[in-house]
């Protein structure tokens, strides 16, 4: 599908939409499991949380706030000292944020990861936080995706429209937040979940590129 008005504002999440931060997290997750666990949960339990707030993501496996907390900061530790090595920039990503800046639109960051770490995830990618009119984390005291809190945040603070808005997103969490907000839904494919796994959400458009939304910026409507 195509967006119901022409996108004025478009919000990105972070994380395996911005930035390839995929073998991160992932080396990030096993360290903590290996380090908290004995019999350390398999990939597939992250997988299927992939995009909520990392305590979100601890807490279904612990009873208290104190094991979360300790868990929390093993992460947070190796996270921040292999970030440089192991994070990647996806393909044009600059440049696309740039080309929508110079067709008016407006675009914004809205993640699940923490200030800090969505600084130096921007900051890895040579992603100036300049280039976004907005930028919403983990740390705003809202409920987080797949609640539509976090970006109905950046939609009032920019004083934007949801019917000229878009969120762009690789995971469920990113479609079922931004159904709930009443924006366009952009599933980003060049992330790590696949096409079988996002269509099920229901996204407006379906893109292979990040490049590929300059195309959809400027104009066309939602068919039917």
């Amino acid at each position: 599908m195509s967006p119901r008005r022409p996108l004025e504002t478009i919000l990105f999440d972070l994380d395996g939409t911005l930035v390839d931060s995929t073998n991160l997290i992932a080396e990030s997750w096993r360290h903590t499991m290996r380090t908290h666990f004995e019999d350390p949960p398999p990939d597939e339990v992250w997988l299927r949380t992939l995009g909520q707030p990392l305590r979100t993501q601890l807490g279904y496996l612990v009873d208290s706030a104190e094991e979360v907390q300790a868990m929390v900061d093993t992460y947070i530790d190796h996270n921040f000292r292999e970030h440089e090595r192991l994070i990647r920039s996806f393909p044009r990503v600059a440049e696309t944020l740039v080309r929508l800046r110079e067709k008016g639109v407006r675009p914004g960051v809205v993640t699940s990861k923490a200030s800090a770490g969505t600084a130096r995830s921007l900051a890895a990618c040579a992603l100036d936080q300049a280039l976004f009119d907005v930028i919403v984390t983990s740390d705003e005291p809202v409920p987080h995706k797949p609640d539509p809190a976090p970006i109905r945040l950046a939609l009032e603070r920019l004083e934007a429209d949801a019917e000229t808005a878009a969120y762009v997103g690789d995971s469920v969490w990113d479609m079922r937040a931004g159904h709930a907000a009443g924006v366009t839904t952009i599933a980003a494919l060049w992330g790590p979940f696949s096409e079988r796994e996002l269509v099920i959400e229901r996204p407006h458009i379906m893109l292979d590129a990040i490049e590929d939304i300059v195309g959809y910026v400027a104009g066309s409507e939602v068919a039917g």
